[in-house]
């Protein structure tokens, strides 16, 4: 990627956060009061600014090697237990150079999950018909669109389901969660409830799926919600679980253990919070940490992964890494 290039798209990155940032409440930025109950925390890896990466989503596999995405350079990528990173794909490039892309202006990749035989589908948003979708990478295969989506829109989050079949892919722009076999095909738009829906700039943003429902945040309204997945894998109305001002700006998260807590990371305001079943929240992480606007987070027992995308600062993409205590785990 030419500097040239890395720097337009560091600026259009860094309106869109600071557009975001200026927007949300004083009190959204106050200072961490406590760690508790992370420690060991440390930064693990630091990724390349000037090569576009900027990583935006997490999978983590059995031996603790971590598969990313980074959005600005169009790669899937491999962070190894050690910190060593290898780019395992490039997804190709809009001919148009993705300026149509919404909300953003920039092609960028975003959500990955990854099955057991190692098969990892990310996600892909141009703003052209021909690339935006769910992509398919098999190991030493190259990466195949098994699924297209609106150009309009922006794939973000991406979820599978318990019984590995289905994926769900939320989009930001749309404000609509869309569910997809995991062999592609035809997505069906599973929910389009009002709370789903942007309020300015990015609705619904992060997913997982737990003990039956799908769980997934609303960015610019600072919401956590819990939608049933029904028989036939139909979609429940959404249960808010965690709502405040102070949560703009989430974004991914990650659930504890046997509960509902959750660590989020909030990526305008560089926090991570502890959510806890009740709603009420603790920030655990923050600039003071080496956050910079936190994009994904990830658990594998007591590890705790945190990428940082860096995109307003465009100074330290990183992976952050500690040790959680005081939960329950699975």
């Amino acid at each position: 990627m030419s500097h040239r290039r890395v720097k337009t798209l560091m600026a259009a990155v860094a309106v869109v956060a600071a557009t975001l940032a200026s927007a949300l409440p004083a009190e959204a930025t106050s200072t961490r009061p406590t760690r508790d109950p992370l420690t060991d925390v440390r930064i693990a890896t630091h990724f390349d600014v000037s090569a576009g990466q900027l990583p935006e989503n997490i999978a983590l596999l059995p031996d603790g090697t971590a598969a990313v995405t980074f959005a600005a350079s169009r790669q899937v990528a491999e962070v190894g237990p050690q910190g060593a990173t290898r780019v395992l794909a490039t997804l190709p490039a809009p001919a148009d150079g993705g300026a149509d892309t919404p909300a953003l202006g920039f092609p960028l990749a975003t959500g990955i999950a990854r099955t057991p035989d190692g098969t990892l589908y990310v996600l892909y948003a141009t703003g052209t018909a021909d690339l935006t979708g769910l992509w398919r990478l098999r190991p030493g295969k190259a990466p195949q669109r098994i699924a297209a989506l609106p150009a309009d829109g922006l794939p973000n989050g991406l979820a599978l389901d318990e019984h590995g079949k289905h994926l769900y892919i939320t989009d930001s722009v749309l404000g609509t969660v869309w569910t997809v076999p995991v062999t592609g095909g035809t997505p069906t738009a599973w929910s389009t409830a009002p709370e789903l829906a942007p309020a300015g700039f990015l609705g619904v943003n992060g997913a997982k799926v737990r003990d039956g429902a799908l769980w997934v945040t609303n960015l610019d309204r600072g919401t956590l919600l819990r939608i049933p997945i029904r028989p036939g894998n139909r979609a429940g109305t959404p249960q808010v679980r965690a709502s405040d001002p102070d949560l703009a700006g989430i974004d991914d998260f990650a659930f504890t253990g046997h509960g509902e807590d959750v660590l989020a990371t909030l990526n305008t305001t560089n926090r991570v919070v502890l959510i806890r079943s009740d709603g009420t929240r603790t920030t655990v992480l923050d600039t003071a940490d080496g956050l910079q606007n936190p994009s994904s987070v990830a658990l594998r027992g007591k590890e705790v992964y945190v990428l940082s995308a860096a995109y307003a600062t465009a100074t330290d993409p990183n992976l952050l890494r500690a040790r959680l205590r005081g939960h329950g785990h699975r």
